[in-house]
């Protein structure tokens, strides 16, 4: 006779202070599943929150003998300006509901969804992940992301990519530019100061420069920064977490010379090739919203899109935030900004920016 089958009961948690051993069965987690992202992590959780003096949780679900199920990281945003919100992942482009199985899926929703309650939060935004039932939004159709496999060599790499964007990356080459990789003081120094220029230029606030070198710290050699200089002068840099065996370039950015050097065609062609000698087997070029220049750029590079769904719970009768500098409500403070000169614009921008999540 055939035993009823029984789904295991699962148990939810939450975890709000760092205990190295649970915060090591979340990494083995995450690592382990195909879903995993680097936003996952507990050193993007903490880099988060040390950096911007934002609370975290992780909401843990269990089996009855202990194994984990499913986490969801979450950051506790604050803002005066943009008001208040749990979100996963915080500053990321990922993140979201991370399980086994759909048990563990509802229990970790309702959970996150409960705790909003309890602390006044007015709304919840799982960035990525399985859309949970119930009254949840799927927020799709407005970003996509752009992932490939990488090429077996640097020649063969270069062929891969389209023959009018491969022209630009030609061009850029006989430029006699410079690259470098590492992670020390004058790689973030370097870095902080480009990527905050071409955040300016594109009417955005900069993020504080403790978040990348919390980001840092916290991933040691699964993050660098690779940098592209003209007679020793940064004009294109970008910082890129690693995980899994694929390539994330996450912030970059270049200078007013970066276009006419080509600049930023190196970087990605060199960060390639770079992520190649570290073992890396995909190439994740992150998400852009449908329909921008970077929409445009990272397609021109041969990455077809795919298109990103976000789940997003709000409290009856309030607006989800929107903290989109496209949006055409910022248009008028992005023309600002863009004008801005840059040493007010990088002291203004981190105050700004930390709440943004």
């Amino acid at each position: 006779m055939n035993m009823p089958f029984s789904p295991k009961v699962t148990l939810i948690r939450l975890l709000d202070r760092e205990d190295a051993d649970e915060l090591a069965r979340i990494e083995k987690f995450v690592a382990n599943h195909r879903h995993g992202t680097a936003f996952h992590r507990p050193a993007w959780v903490l880099a988060v929150s040390k950096a911007c003096n934002h609370e975290w949780r992780y909401i843990l679900a269990e089996d009855t003998e202990g194994q984990l199920q499913g986490i969801l990281p979450l950051s506790l945003i604050h803002s005066p300006l943009f008001g208040r919100a749990l979100v996963s992942s915080g500053f990321a482009v990922g993140g979201g509901i991370l399980s086994l199985n759909d048990q563990a899926t509802e229990m970790l929703a309702d959970t996150a969804w409960n705790f909003a309650q309890k602390h006044s939060f007015p709304s919840v935004e799982l960035r990525g992940g399985p859309i949970p039932a119930g009254n949840w939004q799927n927020k799709d159709g407005v970003y996509a992301g752009f992932a490939s496999s990488l090429a077996d060599d640097e020649e063969s790499q270069l062929l891969a990519i389209p023959r009018k964007q491969r022209a630009e990356v030609r061009k850029g080459l006989k430029n006699q530019l410079t690259v470098r990789t590492g992670s020390s003081e004058q790689d973030g120094t370097d870095h902080y100061a480009v990527y905050a220029e071409s955040v300016r230029n594109l009417g955005t606030p900069v993020f504080p420069k403790k978040l990348f070198d919390a980001v840092l710290d916290g991933f040691g050699e699964h993050a660098d920064i690779l940098t592209v200089l003209e007679d020793g002068r940064p004009v294109a840099s970008v910082l890129s977490l690693y995980h899994n065996e694929t390539v994330m370039p996450y912030w970059g950015g270049g200078t007013h010379d970066a276009r006419r050097l080509r600049a930023n065609d190196i970087m990605y062609f060199a960060l390639m090739n770079h992520a190649r000698k570290r073992g890396c087997r995909r190439f994740d070029f992150g998400r852009s919203k449908v329909g921008t220049g970077a929409y445009s750029f990272k397609k021109n590079w041969g990455f077809e899109p795919q298109s990103l769904s976000y789940a997003i719970r709000a409290i009856n009768g309030e607006e989800v935030r929107d903290v989109n500098p496209m949006s055409p409500k910022y248009r008028l403070q992005v023309a600002l900004w863009q004008k801005l000169p840059l040493p007010i614009a990088n002291h203004l921008g981190p105050i700004i920016a930390r709440g943004l999540g």
